[in-house]
């Protein structure tokens, strides 16, 4: 014989099956985030390559004027386009039109000030509301190599070495890896991932008790030999599958997206395996049975079905609180955090990704901080489920 709360659950997943709008939040919040993430990356990507696809193209006015100048632009693969004399207006449109990335207008008086060893004038163009700015940049470290090169072979015919000028040689070594300096970001990004627990059992718990009081179905329900825990434990158990459906594939459609992408070419990097993720939706599970409990919980008090909907409305929010304020304050990652719900399973993806070694630890105290809320919430829900008052809805 089956029990009790069993044929509940089955009974209440069996319906929620058969409501549409319980699919269609599950469909929404299973698939829209990681494609929307996947689109956003994937034009960051596709915009950090584009210099390198298309190449780099400089107009330059007075190009006669420094043909070495024009040698090292040519060096650097960027393709120079002498232009005749243009005023400031016809440099503008050109830029607005986004004929090129730059324009570079060299003074009529640059071969005479080069060799007098006077300051060479030359002008650079550019547009700052476009989207040229690592072309941008790209050209202007060619010109200050220039200067330099120019600098010091001046210093060489007057026989200084260009060290005497130079005293302090800084080198740079980065120890961090692309994880790491990724980390921030990803976990940042990743950490909506954790939303459909909260709302794609929302449906189902709403419709499970406001709405079969509503309906009047829920007296039927009660006159069975069944207790109010086990009534309770089934529609929770309903509602939480269908979250834990839709953060488990979630989480999983978002690895494949990231593990896709070459994130390395935007200085990210995704470290996360597959074994890692399923450690962490296991983890996660609790998150989807607190944010059930609590929506059965809360709509046990509305009267009717729209007032339990907008009392969820604001309770939807309340995990992601902690999240956001930790953001904003940029908190260190402390162990007090796997103790908050929500808080934990951002962390702890956070932390993966960075590719820490965090130990068993943080597992068990993200599973728990949720599971113990999880059970108070039920406890709860079935203590209120005895009352008449509840269920005759005075």
């Amino acid at each position: 014989m089956k029990a009790k709360w069993l044929i509940v659950f089955l009974k209440e997943f069996r319906e929620t099956l058969r409501d549409r709008r319980s699919l269609g939040l599950l469909a929404l919040f299973t698939l829209m985030y990681p494609v929307m993430l996947g689109l956003v990356l994937h034009q960051q990507i596709k915009k950090a390559t584009k210099p390198e696809r298309e190449g780099i193209e400089l107009a330059v006015i007075n190009a006669a004027m420094a043909p070495n100048l024009m040698t090292q632009f040519k060096h650097k693969n960027i393709t120079v386009r002498p232009m005749g004399p243009m005023d400031e207006e016809q440099i503008a449109t050109m830029l607005r039109d986004k004929k090129t990335v730059a324009v570079l207008r060299i003074s009529d008086k640059f071969a005479d000030n080069y060799q007098a060893m006077r300051p060479a004038e030359v002008e650079l163009w550019f547009d700052s509301a476009s989207d040229n700015r690592a072309r941008q940049r790209d050209i202007e470290d060619v010109l200050q190599s220039y200067g330099s090169g120019v600098a010091s072979a001046r210093l060489l015919a007057h026989g200084v070495s260009p060290a005497t000028v130079a005293p302090v040689k800084l080198q740079r070594y980065d120890t961090g890896t692309t994880a790491a300096r990724s980390a921030g970001l990803i976990g940042g990004i990743l950490g909506f991932l954790f939303f459909p627990a909260v709302i794609c059992g929302l449906s189902a718990a709403v419709d499970s008790t406001a709405g079969e009081r509503e309906r009047r179905s829920l007296e039927v329900l009660m006159s069975q030999p069944a207790h109010s825990w086990e009534l309770v434990v089934g529609k929770w158990l309903a509602a939480a599958s269908l979250a834990i459906i839709g953060i488990t594939l979630e989480l999983f459609l978002a690895h494949a997206i990231m593990s896709w992408l070459p994130l390395e070419e935007i200085g990210m990097a995704w470290r996360v395996t597959t074994l890692d993720l399923l450690l962490v939706s296991l983890a996660s599970i609790p998150l989807s049975l607190f944010a059930s409990s609590l929506q059965i919980a809360v709509a046990m008090n509305a009267k009717s079905f729209k007032e339990a909907q907008s009392m969820l409305t604001f309770v939807l929010f309340m995990p992601m609180v902690p999240g956001l304020a930790v953001t904003m304050m940029d908190l260190k990652t402390a162990m007090w955090m796997y103790s908050v719900p929500m808080l934990s399973n951002q962390t702890l993806l956070r932390e993966i990704a960075r590719g820490d070694q965090i130990g068993v630890l943080p597992y068990l105290l993200t599973f728990a901080s949720s599971m113990v809320w999880a059970l108070a919430a039920v406890a709860f829900a079935s203590w209120r489920m005895k009352s008449e008052r509840y269920v005759l809805a005075v």
